[in-house]
């Protein structure tokens, strides 16, 4: 009888153990699918932050580019105008230039003809 109450005790007890381990493997199984889960979410979240970052630096190198091509038209611009101001300045001063020569010939005519007229008299 006692080895009896001993063997269902020891039976028992295995049966207890057997179920605590059982609990742990759970335990362990349901921690484990946590931590797939977390890991999960948070590659997720890095995927979603990389993307912003590619897209933001695609954005910036967009509007790098279009301030480029804004800096470029306006010095094309700058050059045109400079060009237009730098050929006005050359036609006004060749335009000078010749009227002082059209003067000076009259002026050297007008000396001419007093002459004439002043030898004529005489």
């Amino acid at each position: 009888m006692m080895k009896k109450k001993e063997e269902e005790e020891r039976k028992r007890k295995e049966e207890e153990e057997k179920k605590e381990e059982e609990k742990k493997k759970e335990e362990k199984k349901k921690m484990m699918k946590k931590r797939e889960g977390r890991k999960k979410k948070e590659e997720e979240k890095e995927g979603e932050e990389k993307k912003k970052k590619e897209e933001e630096k695609k954005k910036k190198m967009k509007k790098r580019e279009e301030e480029e091509r804004k800096r470029k038209k306006e010095e094309e611009e700058e050059r045109k105008e400079d060009e237009k101001k730098k050929n006005e300045y050359e036609r006004k001063e060749e335009e000078e230039k010749k009227k002082r020569e059209q003067d000076e010939r009259k002026m050297k005519e007008g000396r001419r003809c007093k002459r004439r007229r002043r030898r004529r008299r005489r």
